[in-house]
């Protein structure tokens, strides 16, 4: 049955079904779609190279000494069958664990005080305009701050120098990007939820806890996806709190607490320092195209665990 049967115009009534069922009606938005699939190409196909660029020159190593190239130390000053990522390995583990403790908690905190319990003003506004100006500050900034705060303020609790130090660094680099995609998160919440729960008398925490974060949980996983690859990826705090970027030379399991206050390597570091070295000697190149393969299974390994999380939630919010 046609739309406008009921109209007494047989010519409108056949311009409007053709108006509805016509395809291919808006050139401009066509282009503008044409574009966006041309660029969503082009990112695939320069990450797709990268990679196969980086797996065809870390395969030597990873092939032949997979192992020993996972428990094995640095040695800075040529290629051996001892060398490995194990020390970068656990001080970037301690950095994703340490963000995880100290910048989900806190920012998820403040997105939520800043959502649903702060009053809308200027001061409020403020706050979430010097948030997002954060996000954007350069990194080389926070090491700087770290430096100051967490070496040589606070050096007598964290160790100076120290792993713990460096952790606490990105914790606070990443924590307004928790803070801003978790108040988007929450601010997508359907207020309906939120005013039936009101209107069966719930407290406003009741409804925070039972309604609002159930239903924002898989936005805000999204971005501590986004916080944790970014913390695990950064150098240049790292350096800038006292990194090494030689030998290292104690070598720290990865339940070994007392690292925290030891000095430390991440596997950027490592991937910097090889890379650099690559030029007087050659296996530099290889084994630094294989540290980055291990940091990108590193990742997404950690990653993994807050995508199944954000996969339960959104079945359970469905």
């Amino acid at each position: 049955m046609k739309i406008g049967s009921t109209l007494n115009d047989g010519k409108a009534t056949d311009r409007i079904n053709d108006e509805i069922r016509r395809r291919n009606s808006d050139p401009r938005g066509i282009i503008f779609r044409t574009f966006l699939q041309l660029g969503l190409f082009l990112a695939l196909l320069i990450l797709t190279v990268l990679l196969v660029d980086v797996v065809q020159n870390g395969w030597g190593t990873l092939s032949t000494r997979f192992g020993d190239f996972l428990s094995g130390t640095l040695r800075s000053r040529s290629i051996d069958e001892k060398l490995g990522v194990h020390q970068g390995l656990v001080g970037s583990f301690w950095i994703a664990v340490t963000t995880a403790i100290v910048a989900f908690p806190i920012g998820i905190g403040a997105a939520i005080y800043l959502e649903e319990y702060a009053p809308k003003n200027r001061l409020t506004r403020f706050i979430e305009i010097n948030i997002r100006n954060l996000a954007g500050v350069p990194s080389v900034v926070y090491g700087l701050l770290g430096l100051f705060i967490f070496v040589n303020t606070f050096g007598k609790w964290t160790g100076g120098k120290s792993l713990l130090s460096a952790a606490l660094t990105l914790s606070i680099l990443v924590l307004p990007i928790v803070i801003i995609t978790a108040s988007e998160a929450i601010r997508a919440t359907p207020q309906s939820l939120r005013e039936g729960a009101y209107g069966v008398g719930a407290t406003r925490w009741e409804v925070v806890r039972r309604q609002v974060l159930p239903y924002a949980a898989p936005g805000i996983l999204t971005g501590t996806l986004l916080a944790m690859s970014r913390a695990i990826g950064e150098a240049a705090p790292l350096i800038l709190v006292g990194a090494v970027t030689g030998r290292l030379g104690t070598n720290p399991g990865f339940l070994d607490l007392g690292a925290l206050k030891e000095r430390f390597v991440a596997m950027p570091i490592v991937i910097t320092e090889w890379t650099q070295n690559s030029g007087r000697d050659p296996g530099f190149a290889g084994a630094a195209a294989a540290a980055i393969v291990v940091l990108l299974v590193f990742v997404l390994a950690l990653n993994s665990i807050a995508i199944l999380l954000r996969n339960r939630f959104e079945k359970r919010r469905k």
